[in-house]
């Protein structure tokens, strides 16, 4: 089955909490811990959503969804960014960045098995 869910964390709680939901759901995803990574990857397999926890240590978040969203292969691709209630600032950078939805930390875990169920990756998540 193909990567329908490329999901950028060096957190390994939330990489487990991703990775558990996501097989609960049926749905195929693929998480990395690299910028390097997940663009590869992203040009590679075309996933149906792309998830970007912005409070990564060693991701590059916002450089790595400028350049998503600058690339031809993966602009089209929609991108869930999540970030901690604290750091509201990274909501701003996120969205100049590109990023289609951001939503913060609590809101993503509560919504993450909706999300995947339903396979309503092109939906409002609000």
């Amino acid at each position: 089955m193909a990567t329908q869910v490329l999901a950028l964390t060096d957190d390994l709680f939330f990489s487990s909490k991703i990775s558990s939901t996501a097989n609960f759901c049926s749905v195929a995803i693929q998480i990395v811990e690299t910028q390097e990574a997940l663009t590869q990857t992203a040009k590679k397999e075309k996933p149906q959503l792309i998830i970007i926890d912005l409070n990564g240590r060693h991701t590059q978040s916002l450089k790595t969804i400028k350049q998503l969203k600058g690339w031809s292969d993966t602009s089209e691709i929609p991108i869930l960014a999540y970030y901690s209630h604290i750091h509201t600032d990274l909501r701003k950078k996120a969205h100049e960045a590109g990023a289609t939805w951001i939503i913060p930390r609590s809101t993503f875990s509560h919504l993450l098995a909706n999300i995947l169920k339903e396979k309503r990756f092109n939906d409002d998540f609000k």
